[in-house]
């Protein structure tokens, strides 16, 4: 299986020494003689399979078998009551589990967008969402990805019940990287390892996996009930590797798609509408087939679809609405019937699965309780003017005034030695420039900031990037999903490569203190003030403004008395 999203290997037609395969989802190419991906380059390295001779002298490939840490203790399944274990779906990855007299919270996403201002809720959840979420007795947040750790409803959250215990997974980038920024109070975060057994009580435990392609950020989790397993895989492209817990009794996933910004934001080349159009409807069966394929393979008493419930609803963005389709959850169960056994639930907001029921009789009329019929399930607007006003304020922040910004962003940002040049245009919402708005070159080769490109060979990108959305990234250190993810750009790039080392640095790898751009502002008004005094030259109109508007408390320094 290929690393990046768990495609099949092929054989490369292209290859004329027979050295290359290439993953049947994203064509992406691996030389199997060194075991690292041609295309794209420098990206990850393809875990070499174990060589064995079996007793007849054959040659045999494997994968390496580790023991599954669920496995531990063991417990075997208890009766439970009618009522003791509910499952109440709010909205998008959100789930509110009853199990005995605790309760336990999934990825709490219900105010505000996710990805700065790309996605929206679709369904409008339960109104008691926060007194929901105030009597947890614990939560879980899978990754860091704001419509799964969403800083929004965490702040309401907070500001009600600052201590409440939040669990997260030991991944390399902390899942609440950058709390302190985010203004949120939160008090009672743990991270705990990897594949052991989290007890909450005599009967309840719970058990955060990795994922398999991405470890460094998602995870997946498995909770126990008097022996009664619920797996959530959430966003995990290959959850654990693809070792998962058979006959489990109640599974969920994502199931949508759309989660990306390739291909609809790109443009140029082959990337026509028609391709586009055919690329997606591709991608979306690809990803019901798997799910479905999943669920059959594991066997598990229930499956729910979930964690794909979002829109973009912002008017700028009707032509990604209109462009990423996405798949529907019915479509998937009727799938997985038809492969499998398997009970499948399509939730709305606010609907209860009590698996105590369910597993007893999975016709019981009780089983799930849908909400009631005057329930609004989907939304029909967004506030979005709160949202937008935070975004909006980055725009004429001072740090923009000054062109050397942009140096230090991308020092601070560490990605270099690279042969890429990007140019970086700041635009409206419509992707037209920007009046007054910057556009540079980068070389990533020597991180230099040239006025044309070089003349060297070298590949070559143009990120068109929404101002509001850039300079409050670029102001607060924030990864640049915001951007891709939210899309918030539109590229083109030639040759028409994808450049896995550039994204990854820029989607997970920025420093984890965002940049000093008070020292940055202090060390620029004394290099200005000191050009304007040295140089004799009488500031201008706009300058003696900026003066008064940014800087009050050095104006007199600088310039002199200029009321």
């Amino acid at each position: 299986m290929c690393k990046h999203q768990g495609g099949l290997f092929i054989k490369d037609i292209e290859d004329l020494d027979g050295r290359s395969v290439r993953c049947t989802k994203h064509n992406w190419k691996l030389d199997v003689s060194t075991m690292k991906y041609i295309n794209p380059p420098e990206s990850f390295c393809q875990d070499e399979l174990v060589v064995e001779m079996d007793e007849y002298k054959g040659l045999s490939l494997l994968e390496l078998n580790p023991p599954n840490p669920w496995d531990s203790e063991p417990r075997s399944p208890e009766d439970l009551a009618f009522g003791e274990v509910q499952v109440t779906y709010l909205t998008h990855a959100c789930m509110d589990l009853k199990l005995g007299d605790k309760r336990m919270v999934f990825d709490p996403w219900l105010i505000g967008p996710a990805f700065a201002r790309g996605w929206w809720l679709l369904h409008e959840p339960p109104s008691d969402w926060l007194e929901r979420l105030c009597q947890a007795d614990l939560i879980y947040i899978s990754h860091m990805h704001s419509d799964h750790l969403s800083y929004p409803t965490l702040k309401k959250l907070a500001e009600r019940r600052s201590d409440i215990p939040i669990y997260v997974g030991d991944t390399e980038r902390p899942v609440f990287w950058n709390l302190n920024q985010s203004g949120v109070k939160l008090t009672n975060i743990n991270v705990v390892p990897f594949g052991i057994w989290q007890q909450v009580d005599k009967n309840l435990r719970f058990m955060i996996l990795m994922d398999g392609v991405h470890p460094e950020m998602d995870t997946c989790i498995i909770v126990e009930y008097k022996g009664h397993k619920i797996l959530n895989t959430v966003d995990c492209t290959r959850p654990n590797g693809g070792r998962l817990p058979m006959k489990v009794d109640l599974m969920m996933s994502d199931f949508a798609g759309g989660a990306s910004g390739f291909p609809m934001t790109f443009s140029g080349g082959k990337f026509t509408e028609e391709w586009k159009a055919q690329f997606i409807k591709t991608e979306r069966k690809k990803l019901l087939n798997y799910k479905a394929q999943l669920v059959k393979d594991l066997q598990p008493r229930i499956y729910c679809p979930f964690a794909g419930y979002f829109v973009e609803s912002h008017p700028s963005d009707k032509y990604i609405k209109e462009t990423n389709t996405k798949n529907d959850p019915r479509e998937l169960n009727n799938l997985i019937k038809k492969k499998s056994d398997v009970i499948t639930w399509t939730p709305q907001p606010g609907a209860i699965l009590d698996l105590g029921r369910m597993l007893k009789d999975p016709t019981d009329s009780k089983g799930i309780i849908e909400p009631p019929a005057e329930t609004k399930i989907y939304k029909d607007s967004w506030d979005f003017e709160p949202y937008l006003k935070i975004l909006n304020a980055s725009i004429g922040d001072e740090i923009f005034l000054h062109p050397s910004w942009i140096k230090e962003y991308f020092t601070w940002a560490g990605f270099k030695d690279y042969n890429l040049v990007v140019r970086m245009i700041e635009t409206d919402d419509d992707f037209s420039p920007f009046p007054g708005g910057y556009d540079y070159l980068v070389d990533f080769l020597d991180l230099s900031f040239p006025k044309e490109r070089p003349h060297r060979e070298h590949p070559y990108e143009e990120i068109r990037s929404r101002v509001d959305v850039i300079r409050h990234v670029v102001k607060n250190g924030l990864l640049w999903d915001d951007l891709y993810i939210g899309f918030q750009t539109r590229l083109q790039r030639d040759p028409d490569i994808y450049h896995h080392l550039f994204w990854n640095h820029f989607q997970i790898k920025l420093p984890l203190t965002p940049p000093d751009w008070r020292s940055f502002l202090t060390h620029s008004e004394q290099n200005r003030a000191e050009n304007s005094l040295g140089s004799g030259i009488e500031p201008s109109i706009s300058q003696r403004y900026t003066c008064i508007t940014y800087i009050r408390c050095k104006c007199v320094v600088a310039f002199g008395s200029c009321d």
